[in-house]
């Protein structure tokens, strides 16, 4: 069968690859699954994720939580073409947001969760890799520095990013795990719910 390689790159590749974990779990994502779906060869993945499956791995888990989805950032339709870290990808600069620390962080948070439930089937890859992007580390200085004007300081600044992130992939865990049972929620009570938690998180990190 001939194969069309024209037009692959390493969005397109994580794109299905995302699109296979949603309907078959993160078990039923191999390089010849992935190589079908796109109608290529398995080794032409290989020329965009030399390292492959780990590294395919990552590379879907800096796309889930580091995509230009976040208040003060520029959205992004997906990750940059060159390796994460590359000194070829520039990071884009971020607008000025003046707004209160706390309403950055809420931005942040709900756009956060909205991204998560959309790729909730990489929820595993996310709890135990931590990507390191340029957008990981734009998100960061967003954290940071929202979190130092809340009167954090020292190690409680990285403290209180931690426990943002980690509540926000709590609460959708918690979601995911529930739905279709008769006691889960709508997802307008879903989202008042994590709307509930999360001020009373920045509240008692700021107090």
């Amino acid at each position: 069968m001939s194969r069309n390689y024209a037009g692959l790159s390493r969005e397109r590749i994580i794109i299905e690859a995302l699109h296979i974990i949603a309907g078959r779990g993160l078990g039923g994502l191999s390089m010849r699954r992935l190589g079908d779906a796109l109608d290529v060869e398995a080794m032409a993945i290989y020329h965009h994720f030399p390292r492959g499956k780990e590294q395919l791995f990552n590379a879907i888990a800096a796309y889930v939580t580091t995509a230009r989805v976040v208040s003060g950032l520029t959205e992004g339709q997906g990750p940059p073409e060159e390796e994460p870290g590359s000194e070829e990808a520039p990071a884009e600069a971020a607008e000025a947001d003046d707004r209160p620390w706390d309403e950055r962080l809420t931005t942040w948070a709900e756009a956060y969760r909205a991204r998560l439930l959309t790729y909730s089937g990489a929820l595993s890859l996310l709890m135990h890799r931590a990507p390191h992007t340029l957008g990981e580390e734009d998100t960061r200085a967003l954290l940071h520095t929202a979190f130092t004007e809340a009167g954090l300081a020292g190690t409680d600044v990285p403290r209180a990013c931690d426990a943002l992130h980690s509540y926000c992939l709590g609460s959708v865990a918690h979601q995911v795990r529930h739905r279709g049972q008769e006691d889960s929620p709508e997802e307008a009570e879903a989202l008042a719910r994590f709307r509930f938690g999360l001020r009373a998180l920045l509240g008692g990190l700021s107090g």
